[in-house]
């Protein structure tokens, strides 16, 4: 499994990270089952409104492409930040919600 994420890592790498670098975004393996690679993406593109497009046109089409006998589809796992989080934490115990 470990050769398997590092081909995944390296498409990533190469094909993926530049486009979502550029937008402020990355990316990060989750794990992968059954030829479905779960991905959170962060930064930027963590929470965008173009998320899911960008998973499908950027993410899913370069890595199916390049490993299509270990991935047929991608996933983004939704997320959220720490720092996000702990505001969040914040917000509640200051208002006393």
């Amino acid at each position: 499994m470990e050769e398997t994420l590092k081909r995944i890592e390296d498409v990533l790498e190469k094909e993926v990270r530049p486009s979502l670098r550029a937008h402020g975004g990355e990316i990060a393996i989750d794990h992968l089952e059954d030829g479905v690679l779960y991905v959170k993406l962060l930064g930027q593109c963590a929470g965008c409104p173009s998320a899911d497009l960008t998973n499908e046109t950027i993410v899913e089409a370069e890595v199916v492409k390049a490993l299509p006998e270990l991935v047929h589809k991608v996933v983004v796992v939704q997320t959220v930040s720490d720092e996000l989080w702990e505001q969040a934490k914040r917000l509640l115990r200051d208002h006393h919600l």
